[in-house]
């Protein structure tokens, strides 16, 4: 065995920091970060806000989900140092103002649509996402968006009334200019 290789199987720490800039909730950020480290562990234990929950750790559950530039990512699967320049939306950042919700989140409390409430912000940003693009989206359209999220609470039906209800609010807000 070589001493200067790591023994087969042995995790192997990337050397040197890395600065990465992005804005996270319309706020600049500048961190040193290892190179290795996933935009989710910086979000949650560097920039401690923990809206954004840490699931499956693969991509399938949608827990982690965050916008950037206002695209659903998951992100246990992102690298930080991959969010150069990028703009990020976290569950924290939707308030309007401090202390009220989002139409979107106040959708999904008048409907039901959470009974835990862990996958609920990645379910809200994947909405977000959906809605900022087309305020009336066909069910087709709603399935497709939230696709990547998955609930194991509870059945779908408040959610799908969630995604409704929001839809309306938006579209009436839209209205009143």
């Amino acid at each position: 065995m070589n001493d200067h290789m790591p023994a087969e199987g042995a995790a192997v720490q990337l050397s040197g920091l890395k600065e990465v800039q992005f804005t996270l909730n319309n706020e600049l950020i500048a961190l040193t970060i290892n190179p290795a480290k996933r935009l989710l562990d910086v979000i949650r234990d560097e920039l401690r806000l923990t809206g954004t929950k840490r699931s499956c750790e693969i991509g399938r559950c949608g827990a982690c989900m965050v916008l950037v530039d206002g695209k659903q990512m998951n992100s246990c699967l992102l690298m930080a140092y991959q969010c150069e320049g990028k703009s990020i939306t976290t569950i924290e950042g939707l308030h309007p103002e401090q202390g009220e919700f989002d139409c979107i989140q106040q959708a999904f409390l008048e409907e039901g649509g959470y009974q835990c409430g862990y996958c609920t912000p990645g379910m809200v940003l994947s909405v977000k996402a959906l809605l900022d693009q087309n305020s009336s989206p066909t069910p087709d359209e709603v399935e497709e968006a939230l696709s990547g999220n998955l609930c194991r609470c509870t059945g779908y039906g408040g959610i799908w009334r969630a995604v409704q209800r929001a839809a309306e609010m938006r579209r009436q807000s839209d209205e009143a200019g």
